[in-house]
């Protein structure tokens, strides 16, 4: 047998490795640095038949309190690169461990246009494509080139196209069948020197009002400055933003909705029959704002986000959330789903 470059550590906490610190342990988990590392770490659980779950910042994951009883590979490769072309644009390289709020903060800092509205949205790059991460306006595959991946059953590197990653909504190939065997290595964005502002959403305009000359930093320390308003700080509680999507519906229902409200109720364009609701705008006048039972509870600036008090568990996340699920949909008849995966091996 071959000597192992990597360290297996058994029977480590999640909750250390997640925001929302819960979880329960992993059976095994192994930090790779390195493709050759991912390699044999994937060796190592197919061997032993263990079953893989991959993990990057550890942000948008609730593990139950069973914990995984398996390997997880914690995604530590790192490396970017720039490479700035005639036409004035740059692609930017950069591997799955990268922070990504670092990577955010240092392309702003060169003046390139086309991450800075996705500020401090914490984790890693490598889960960015997965979730097709999205704020204020802007998602992530509006800037991404191509996507790098290992495939777990071949052993082979293959580079996707934004076609090929099939991305929705939070959502990409990466959370399907097809895709489950890839594992993201790296992802090259493609970025601008030329200002290219995304300033309609609400909370920008509001900021800006009609500035035409707002600046790639200006744009990034607003989104700074709202976020600091809105979201609970990772230091003080456990929380992995905001836990549940936006739900998409028919215009009828939409009408159904303001009709039992009496009042309008904010939607943005989705198609020809369909709008997307904010449903922090439904929670709010729900209660849920600031509502807090036990360890678990809505943000008081957001009620879109759950947050762990501390000294709880996951099964109790689990229980609010279906709680907040169950009444939306007996209030309003829409169903909601998580954003936040969760694992209950």
């Amino acid at each position: 047998m071959s000597k192992l470059f990597m360290q297996v550590q058994e029977n480590i906490s999640l909750a250390e490795h997640t925001t929302l610190r819960l979880g329960g342990l992993a059976r095994f988990f192994i930090s790779v640095h390195s493709v050759e590392e991912l390699r044999e770490a994937i060796s190592f659980a197919q061997k032993n038949e263990y079953p893989i779950y991959v993990l990057g910042g550890g942000s948008n994951v609730l593990f139950s309190d069973m914990g995984w009883n398996g390997v997880v590979i914690q995604m530590s490769l790192l490396g970017r690169s720039y490479d700035e072309d005639s036409r004035g644009d740059a692609q930017v390289v950069a591997c799955a461990g990268e922070i990504w709020d670092q990577l955010v903060e240092e392309t702003v800092g060169q003046g390139l246009w086309g991450l800075e509205n996705l500020s401090r949205i914490p984790g890693t790059v490598g889960a960015a494509p997965v979730q097709n991460i999205g704020a204020y306006g802007v998602e992530v595959k509006d800037v991404i080139d191509w996507v790098e991946v290992l495939d777990t059953t071949t052993n082979r590197l293959h580079v996707l196209s934004v076609t090929e990653c099939a991305f929705g909504y939070r959502d990409s190939i990466f959370k399907h069948k097809e895709g489950s065997a890839y594992i993201v290595l790296r992802v090259a964005f493609r970025l601008s020197t030329h200002p290219s502002r995304r300033l309609e959403y609400k909370d920008l305009y509001e900021y800006f009002g009609t500035r035409t000359d707002v600046s790639v930093k200006e744009v990034r320390e607003a989104i700074n400055k709202i976020r600091d308003n809105k979201f609970p700080s990772l230091a003080k509680v456990g929380t992995a933003g905001s836990f549940f999507k936006n739900p998409t519906v028919r215009k009828s229902v939409h009408k159904e909705l303001e009709s039992w409200l009496d009042a309008p109720v904010p939607c943005y364009i989705v198609d020809t029959d369909h709008v997307k609701i904010p449903l922090a705008w439904i929670l709010e006048r729900l209660g849920w704002k600031g509502k807090r039972l036990g360890a678990m509870g809505c943000w008081e600036n957001q009620p879109l986000v759950i947050v762990h008090y501390g000294g709880g568990t996951a099964g109790e996340l689990i229980l609010f959330a279906r709680t907040i699920m169950k009444e939306v949909q007996e209030k309003t008849s829409i169903k909601i789903v998580p954003e936040v995966n969760i694992v209950t091996n």
